[in-house]
């Protein structure tokens, strides 16, 4: 294993910001840490680089106790979310600072900045200014010196924050192409779920210091593990039923189809905006509040009798408009029980 953390505590004050966290990365493996501020993912970042002390637990990388190694020979990369490049320095110089920093020869810290800067898609900007590079290219840049002395973990926190969304979106395809071709192990923060779904093997969600959930993008999206964690990942159709046998569950919204096998006794029950349907037999009747458009599917706020409002994902052609009086019904295959 290329990281382990076990039983890490950080406290500032009376706030505990990490609380026994336990995380494992794989060799050549991708993880994104996800969570919403202050839920103790930057900080994780930082122990792990060895520039925020721990009160508790252990950092290992490939096996072996960090405790007490300094940031600087941890051999760990760490690019973050402004990127920190030194403005009196060229590109090469930026790329070369971590080389030169380890007594790499001018020849060869020159072929190496040639090589990664053909790599992130910059070939012969080695001279440029970096206050003449766009957010983008900075971005490359930052990205190529933090790969440059071979850091055995790289470490991105919130790397394409600063970016727009069309940049952001291209960059991470990229990025995760690299990172496959150069066998890289990865750790990154970010807020933005899409973010670290489309760059991630593996996401860790985190809530108040404490690992939520871990599993593959796909894992986790079809199976939220909490409440906390199907409202993060943005799903708002969830509320408390009770499953009493028949494969129902008896919600405010009337019974719910739950998936086969669930268990009797109260939960929490999320239905996703593609299982809400809008057919003329169905038993609950709504008033369409609000249509949004979402490129490829029109998001549609319906308000029921009782209970909480709900949302519908529709075809672009035939959704019902404001002030329109619809009725639902619930597709199974789009019900997840929640704890």
């Amino acid at each position: 294993m290329m990281l382990s953390l076990r039983g890490v505590t950080v406290r500032f004050g009376d706030r505990t910001a990490l609380d026994a966290v336990d995380l494992d990365v794989a060799e050549h493996e991708t993880v994104c840490v996800l969570g919403p501020s202050g839920s103790g993912k930057s900080t994780l970042l930082r122990v792990v680089a060895g520039l925020q002390r721990a009160d508790a637990g252990r950092v290992l990388l490939a096996g072996e106790d960090q405790r007490g190694v300094p940031a600087h020979r941890r051999g760990v990369g760490l690019m973050f979310q402004d990127h920190q490049l030194f403005p009196q320095r060229d590109v090469a110089g930026n790329v070369a600072f971590g080389l030169r920093a380890r007594g790499v020869g001018r020849a060869e810290a020159a072929r190496t900045v040639a090589g990664l800067l053909d790599l992130v898609g910059l070939p012969g900007a080695g001279r440029r200014a970096v206050a003449a590079l766009s957010g983008g290219e900075q971005q490359r840049v930052a990205l190529a010196r933090a790969l440059a002395p071979s850091p055995r973990l790289l470490m991105l926190d919130e790397p394409l924050g600063q970016l727009d969304r069309s940049l952001r979106e291209r960059l991470v395809v990229e990025l995760r192409s690299l990172f496959g071709r150069l066998g890289t192990t990865v750790l990154a923060v970010t807020h933005d779920q899409g973010e670290a779904f489309a760059l991630a093997d593996r996401v860790v969600i985190m809530r108040d210091g404490r690992v939520a959930q871990t599993g593959t993008p796909l894992e986790v999206w079809r199976r939220p593990a909490s409440e906390f964690v199907a409202r993060f990942l943005g799903f708002e159709n969830v509320v408390r039923g009770t499953v009493a046998g028949g494969g129902v569950a008896d919600t405010v919204w009337g019974k719910v189809p739950v998936p086969e096998g669930t268990g009797e006794g109260e939960c929490g029950v999320l239905v996703r905006p593609g299982g809400v349907r809008l057919v003329p037999d169905g038993a609950l009747e709504c008033r369409v509040v609000s249509r949004t458009f979402r490129g490829d599917h029109v998001a549609v706020r319906l308000r029921p009798g009782g209970g909480p409002e709900l949302e519908a994902s529709c075809a672009l052609a035939g959704a019902p408009e404001v002030g329109a009086s619809v009725r639902v019904a619930f597709a199974a295959e789009d019900v997840v029980v929640l704890p």
